[in-house]
């Protein structure tokens, strides 16, 4: 690996970078996600069964379940409850703006997986242009006689290609895969912020 590396030249390192930070993205992605959607399906069960409930404080009790929750559909409730009082219109304008809050936190770094996306085939080309102009810089003054130099920078040419290919197209899987479960998420939280708002306002 390490060999590998060094054959394809200084645009290596950058690309080594690009492949540390899609590694990391999709741990994290896989971790956090999976452990936001359980704490939001958890949160939204309870807080709907006690919303429907005909129990004695039911919006004290529900408030207090959302300050335990770090869950995105706590936050968004809690802020519905806070203008319980104001009316409907009120009670809706603060879901509908704590919700839109949460959409940038639901898809946190993919914008930079998208762009290591968009670079990694980049540097890759760049590094094939590199290696190409050295090869062409050798037979310009050693002739075609130096078949091992001119191979050097053939090499380093086909070994950016490929590194950039071999992180660009996982991370796209990756970015296609994390943007629709982003997706799915943000309309579940559309939907329960829905059923809050009706829930809060026919209490």
């Amino acid at each position: 690996m390490i060999e590998f590396l060094i054959k394809g030249g200084p645009l290596m390192i950058p690309l080594g970078v690009c492949s540390v930070l899609v590694l990391a993205i999709v741990i994290e992605k896989f971790i956090g996600m999976g452990a936001m959607e359980r704490k939001a399906n958890k949160f939204i069960g309870k807080a709907q069964g006690i919303l429907k409930s005909n129990e004695e404080r039911k919006i004290d009790k529900v408030f207090a379940l959302c300050e335990m929750s770090s869950s995105p559909p706590a936050r968004i409730l809690q802020a519905g409850i806070k203008k319980i009082s104001k009316g409907r219109e009120e009670i809706k304008e603060a879901v509908i703006d704590a919700g839109s809050l949460e959409v940038p936190y639901l898809g946190r770094y993919l914008r930079i997986l998208g762009t290591v996306v968009t670079i990694s085939p980049l540097l890759g080309l760049l590094g094939t242009v590199r290696g190409m102009i050295r090869a062409f810089n050798v037979v310009a003054v050693q002739g075609v006689g130096e078949p091992g130099a001119l191979a050097a920078g053939i090499s380093e040419a086909l070994y950016t290609t490929a590194f950039g290919l071999g992180i660009a197209i996982p991370a796209l899987v990756f970015y296609n895969y994390f943007t629709h479960r982003t997706d799915r998420l943000v309309r579940k939280l559309e939907s329960s912020s829905g059923e809050f708002i009706e829930l809060l306002i026919g209490r």
